[in-house]
């Protein structure tokens, strides 16, 4: 549903997008994540048909963005980051002007605008000038002009500026809901954002894709955590590498009341569970933990940034 190959964009000698490639299909909310300057901002410019390209091509619903930028609009709600908005005119207005402008008739327009109206919660601010309201207010009114004419794909840049917390979390359920019917890309460099609507993240550092993948592919850990009351550590570690998997094993720390925390680093995506409680069952020690050291998408993007490297999902 929307695609993205290898994307190129450069300001003077300045390269926003070195290369990004990366595609949502249809019915998957993605989020993309990336410190500020990564190039998010720019890459939702150009999905959206905002922006040109200096090299590569987006792909949005089917249609090439710069050769059929009228097709794509049509099937494409956008909101960016600041909403562009008329300040002089009432919210209602804008939404009738927003109407005539997607060219919404009869029956239907009054039900979109009665369903919007309720989704972004602005009907108390309708009859109110655009300029007098609050940043929050500003930015439901336009989410409510971004998803007015039902699009099957929306691209939501930084949603949530200026919501207070009740807002923010009205948001992220309304992005949710929208998600079980239609294909969302969002950019944030909020994590608590992307854990709490999407599916999948790209992450963009420096203008490329450093790890792209579900959440849980781009969190899971090949390393597994065994806290077990030993007499003798490294008995323990030479019958832990014979469990089938097993790359290397370590020990992490100092003992703690007679417990000892194991390393287990697998080659695969295989569980030691049954095999590490026979083996201690056998030899009659005392297991108090065994769990797999998954790490945050917090933690994820501070190794991403602090070491340049790339996730592989």
């Amino acid at each position: 549903m929307i695609e993205a190959r290898n994307l190129h964009k450069a300001y003077g000698e300045t390269i926003a997008l070195d290369g990004v490639s990366f595609s949502v299909p249809a019915g998957e909310v993605v989020g993309l994540l990336g410190p500020n300057g990564a190039g998010k901002t720019t890459a939702m410019k150009i999905l959206v048909g905002f922006l040109l390209p200096s090299q590569g091509t987006a792909i949005l619903a089917g249609h090439d963005v710069v050769r059929d930028p009228l097709e794509v609009q049509r099937r494409l709600g956008y909101l960016p980051e600041n909403a562009p908005l008329y300040n002089d005119m009432l919210a209602q207005d804008f939404l009738l002007f927003m109407a005539d402008m997607r060219e919404l008739r009869g029956d239907h327009r009054n039900r979109r605008l009665s369903t919007v109206v309720e989704e972004c919660g602005i009907g108390n601010v309708l009859t109110r000038t655009i300029g007098h309201l609050s940043k929050g207010y500003r930015q439901r009114v336009g989410l409510a002009a971004a998803i007015l004419h039902d699009p099957e794909i929306l691209v939501l840049d930084e949603p949530t500026t200026g919501l207070d917390p009740n807002q923010i979390v009205e948001v992220r359920e309304l992005i949710r809901r929208m998600g079980e019917t239609k294909t969302i890309i969002l950019s944030t460099h909020i994590l608590p954002e992307v854990e709490a609507t999407c599916q999948r993240a790209v992450i963009l550092i420096d203008g490329r894709v450093r790890a792209d993948g579900s959440l849980e592919e781009l969190t899971h850990s090949r390393v597994q955590v065994v806290t077990v009351a030993v007499p003798d550590p490294r008995q323990a570690c030479d019958l832990f590498r014979e469990i089938p998997g097993v790359k290397t094993v370590a020990l992490d720390g100092v003992p703690d009341h007679g417990f000892q925390v194991f390393r287990l680093e697998m080659d695969g995506d295989g569980d030691v569970g049954e095999p590490t409680a026979e083996i201690v069952r056998q030899q009659g020690w005392r297991l108090r933990e065994l769990r797999r050291d998954d790490r945050s998408l917090e933690q994820v993007f501070r190794e991403l940034t602090a070491t340049g490297a790339e996730v592989a999902a």
